[in-house]
């Protein structure tokens, strides 16, 4: 079996590991066994082939790999929630302050935290400042 083709075989092998574990680390190793397939096709010594990987793998590493992370996972996501709930007008349907409180919007009941702390009573109509997960924060009108 010709060396080149042992290189592809690899490439494959790491891009496979890569989808079952998405760490964009093997991928990176992919490429470089792609490249260095090119490398033994046009009859690169095995030395020199090994050298190539080690190179290409350590460039990939450094530059790719610190690309892809930062725009596959940016820091700030969005739940979907802005558009629909946040500077709404709710209704507290418990006692709401920094650290309990429930409130209903649309018929649907959300847990809610007082954005500054204050104590807002039950019943009372507040606007909803922001979220974090599931969790409204909510000042009094």
């Amino acid at each position: 079996m010709d060396l080149w083709l042992i290189w592809i075989i690899a490439g494959v092998v790491f891009f496979i590991i890569e989808l079952f574990t998405p760490m964009l680390f093997f991928l990176n190793l992919a490429f470089a066994c792609l490249i260095t397939a090119i490398g033994a096709y046009f009859n690169v010594t095995f030395f020199g082939q090994i050298v190539i990987f080690v190179l290409v793998s350590t460039l990939f590493l450094a530059s790719l790999r610190p690309f892809l992370m930062k725009n596959v996972n940016p820091k700030d996501t969005t739940t979907g929630l802005e558009s629909k709930y946040i500077g709404q007008d709710a209704k507290t349907i418990k006692p709401t302050n920094g650290l309990d409180g429930r409130i209903t919007i649309y018929g649907e009941e959300w847990e809610a935290r007082s954005i500054n702390g204050e104590e807002i009573p039950e019943n009372a109509n507040i606007k909803i400042i922001k979220n974090e997960g599931t969790i409204f924060y909510v000042e009094k009108m």
